[in-house]
């Protein structure tokens, strides 16, 4: 009887689904808050400053958006999610 109640609790775990993922989703991270942080002060200065012209603000903006996305794909690519469209 033992055995039975053994192989039903094995049989059951294994049939659930693992749903858990190892990086939290982008709205819920101080990286996307603080990049946003970094574009508005970018732009702010951008407007209020004279020296600190349009194409240079927006040059830092693209820097700073390409290493928001790195360090979410470095954050993501040691995550153990695994794709179910399949």
């Amino acid at each position: 009887m033992a055995s039975v109640e053994t192989a039903d609790r094995v049989r059951t775990s294994a049939s659930r689904p693992v749903t858990h993922d190892e990086t939290k989703p982008s709205f819920k991270t101080t990286e996307l808050f603080t990049m946003l942080g970094i574009v508005i002060a970018i732009l702010i200065a951008a407007a209020s400053a004279d020296n600190f012209d349009a194409p240079r603000a927006w040059t830092l903006i693209a820097v700073v958006a390409s290493a928001y996305m790195v360090a979410r794909g470095l954050a993501k690519s040691g995550s153990r999610h695994v794709d179910s469209d399949r």
